[in-house]
C-alpha cells in the first residue's frame, strides 16, 4: 500500500522531487488528478476546489462551511485514488487528508527564501520585491488554511517523518533519501494499516454524502460500523437523525449506523 505524501512551500522543488521519486519507485504520481476526480464525482467546478485547498478562509466560509464541504469531497476522491498504494501525492494537504494511516511516509520539502525568490523572478519576470510579496502572500494563505481547518501549522516538524531542506542536499539527494526511507519496515503495509485505510475511506465516503445536509457532521468507521456525531436543534432531532441514518446506510460497505447527537435549542442546522 506504499504511499508517500510530499508537502512543500511554493517554489521549493517539491513537484520535481515528487515526480522523480515516483519515476524511480515505479509509483503513480498524483496531484491535480484528485481535484479533477472530485470535481467530476460531486459536480463541483474545479476552480472552487482549488480555492478550497489554497486560499485562506473567508468570513462567508465560516458561516456556510463551504470550505469543509469541498475538502470532504477532495479527501474522498483522493483516498480512492491512493487506496491501492504505490502512490506519491504532492498536492496540498496530503499529510492532513491521510491522517490516521501510520504507514504513510510524510515528507516536507523546504528551500531558502532567496532561492524561492529567484525562481519566482525567473518564472513571472518580476523584480525581487514583487517576488518576495508573492511568496509572502502564498505562505500566509497556506498557513491560514491549515489553522482554520485543522488548527495546526504546516511547518510543524511533528507532522512529518522527513524534513528535507533543499540546498546542500540537492534534488537528487532528496530523491535518494525519500526512496531509501520508503524501504524501511515502518512504511510497509500491514493488516492494521490496510484496515485503517479501509475505515478511513468508508468514513469519508459517508461524510461526503452527509455534509451537504449537515456540514458539521463527524463520521468514524470501524469494519463497516459507522458512528456519526452531530449537533441538532431539539425540534428537528428525530427527523434529522432518520434522514442521516437513511443516507449513511445507502453507502456501499456500511453495515450498521449509530448516530449520537448533542441538542441545542439555538443551533442553526
Amino acid at each position: 500500500m506504499a504511499i508517500i505524501t510530499i508537502s512543500r512551500g511554493s517554489y521549493s522543488k517539491g513537484k520535481e522531487i515528487a515526480e522523480q521519486v515516483a519515476a524511480r519507485l515505479g509509483y503513480e504520481c498524483v496531484a491535480r488528478e484528485a481535484l479533477l476526480e472530485a470535481s467530476e464525482q460531486f459536480n463541483i467546478p474545479e476552480t472552487k476546489l482549488v480555492r478550497a485547498v489554497h486560499d485562506s478562509p473567508s468570513i462567508f466560509d465560516r458561516f456556510t462551511h463551504g470550505r469543509e464541504k469541498y475538502v470532504a469531497y477532495i479527501q474522498a476522491a483522493l483516498l480512492h485514488r491512493v487506496q491501492k498504494g504505490n502512490v506519491v501525492y504532492h498536492g496540498l494537504a496530503g499529510h492532513l487528508l491521510l491522517r490516521g494511516i501510520s504507514e504513510v511516509l510524510k515528507v516536507r520539502i523546504t528551500a531558502d527564501l532567496k532561492d524561492r525568490i529567484a525562481v519566482v523572478m525567473a518564472r513571472d519576470h518580476v523584480d525581487e520585491k514583487t517576488a518576495r510579496q508573492i511568496l509572502k502572500h502564498d505562505d500566509e494563505q497556506r498557513s491560514k488554511w491549515s489553522h482554520y481547518l485543522y488548527g495546526i501549522d504546516t511547518a510543524d516538524p511533528n507532522l512529518y517523518d522527513l524534513m528535507i531542506h533543499v540546498n546542500k542536499i540537492t534534488t537528487n539527494g532528496a530523491v535518494d533519501i525519500i526512496c531509501r526511507t520508503d524501504e524501511l519496515d515502518s512504511f510497509q503495509p500491514s493488516p492494521q494499516s490496510l484496515k485503517a485505510m479501509a475505515d478511513l475511506v468508508l468514513a469519508c465516503d459517508v461524510k461526503s454524502r452527509l455534509i451537504a445536509v449537515k456540514p458539521d457532521v463527524e463520521v468514524h468507521a470501524d469494519d463497516g460500523i459507522v458512528k456519526i456525531g452531530m449537533a441538532v436543534q431539539a425540534a428537528r432531532e428525530d427527523a434529522l437523525v432518520r434522514e442521516i441514518k437513511n443516507m449513511a446506510q445507502a453507502v456501499p460497505g456500511v453495515k450498521e449506523v449509530h448516530v449520537e447527537t448533542s441538542v441545542s435549542s439555538f443551533l442553526e442546522d
